[in-house]
């Protein structure tokens, strides 16, 4: 065969080879560059190894370089340091079930920023026109203060908090909660919740009471839902969630607090405390105090919560520890059901941390430790 007939049946070979196969995409100059995680995100998803060690007796603190007491270390099953339960912040009071890590191994995830739309669906704001409330507000403040003096000292009422004037700052103050409400892989909640597996709303009655409990008052009632109504539409109080290495997240004032003014009212999951004797939450709060045991009732901010979750409990062992308390913790009877609230108990500038006497009137809980 002529080399020319060979060449001429190699093209039309090429050619029909062209026709069947799919055409091929030039990369457009206007295609984006795929974004890549950073090293840090990768390496906090990361499965990891448990490591194990021949002798365990050179294990000591992280945090206090001490390897005393060695029936309290906690060993991280990521990085294998010591830590003894009593030196973390919140102190761990039970030894924990399963694996354990260290507040580095375990790392709050880093939450981007939440823009405005991802804050208002966070708190599920509503938006509504705040007029009349502000002219209620008003309205309550000029009665409050015709009365006469010495009847405001023998009864001292509940002040709505003042929200932040600005916009924005309002939504920083709600992203720094939204953020480590994530990290702590809670949701929003600012009311009690029952679920089926828990205690019934039945059983949370203030008549169960051993000793009867303390009936909030009409105006302190109006004071209260105020202050809900001003959340739901965005007027959150001035406070910011910051993160600590020692106290881990802990809120501040962004603005000054009068003394008795209302901070928050302590949310979470319902549940009997005979079922929670062996819980590792760290922050379960006295709701009832029944006559019989059994009945008694806490609340458990585990799953869901609000701000309430993040203010810290003082050591109030020491005078120092004592000094720094500028809010309380009060069990109420509103309506016949028990609600627990948190107020300012003196003047907190702006910048200043809370803390109150995680307590109250039970001295159950161990404090000792606390900074």
């Amino acid at each position: 065969m002529a080399p020319a007939t060979i060449m001429a049946g190699a093209r039309r070979l090429v050619s029909s080879r062209r026709r069947t196969e799919a055409p091929r995409r030039r990369p457009s100059p206007s295609t984006p560059p795929k974004k890549l995680r950073p090293m840090s995100e990768i390496m906090a998803r990361a499965k990891y190894a448990v490591v194990e060690r021949a002798d365990y007796s050179d294990i000591i603190c992280e945090q206090c370089g001490s390897g005393e007491r060695p029936g309290e270390l906690l060993l991280c099953d990521k990085c294998d340091k010591g830590f003894h339960m009593r030196c973390l912040r919140p102190i761990v009071v039970r030894i924990p079930i399963g694996s354990w890590l260290c507040p580095k191994c375990s790392g709050h995830r880093r939450v981007r920023t939440f823009s405005q739309k991802r804050i208002i669906d966070f708190f599920k704001i509503q938006k509504s026109g705040d007029g009349k409330k502000k002219c209620n507000l008003s309205q309550d403040t000029r009665k409050r203060r015709r009365r006469p003096l010495v009847l405001l000292k023998k009864r001292r009422r509940l002040l709505p908090f003042i929200p932040s004037e600005d916009p924005n700052q309002r939504l920083k103050q709600m992203g720094s909660l939204a953020s480590a409400l994530t990290a702590m892989q809670m949701e929003f909640s600012d009311d009690l919740t029952y679920s089926s597996d828990m205690a019934p709303r039945s059983a949370n009655q203030a008549k169960f009471e051993n000793g009867g409990m303390q009936v909030l008052s009409r105006e302190d009632m109006e004071t209260l839902e105020l202050c809900r109504s001003m959340s739901r539409r965005g007027e959150c109080p001035p406070f910011i969630v910051v993160f600590d290495s020692c106290e881990g997240y802990t809120v501040e004032a962004d603005a000054q607090i009068k003394d008795m003014t209302f901070i928050a009212e302590y949310t979470g999951d319902v549940d009997y405390i005979k079922n929670r004797e062996n819980d590792d939450c760290d922050s379960m709060m006295t709701l009832l105090l029944a006559t019989n045991p059994s009945e008694s009732l806490v609340i458990c901010p585990d799953k869901c919560g609000n701000i309430a979750r993040f203010i810290n409990g003082i050591n109030n062992h020491t005078p120092e520890g004592k000094k720094k308390q500028n809010c309380k913790c009060v069990r109420y009877s509103v309506n016949g059901e028990c609600r627990v609230l948190l107020v300012a108990t003196r003047d907190i500038a702006k910048g200043e941390r809370l803390y109150y006497d995680y307590n109250g009137y039970e001295h159950e809980y161990p404090t000792h430790h606390f900074v």
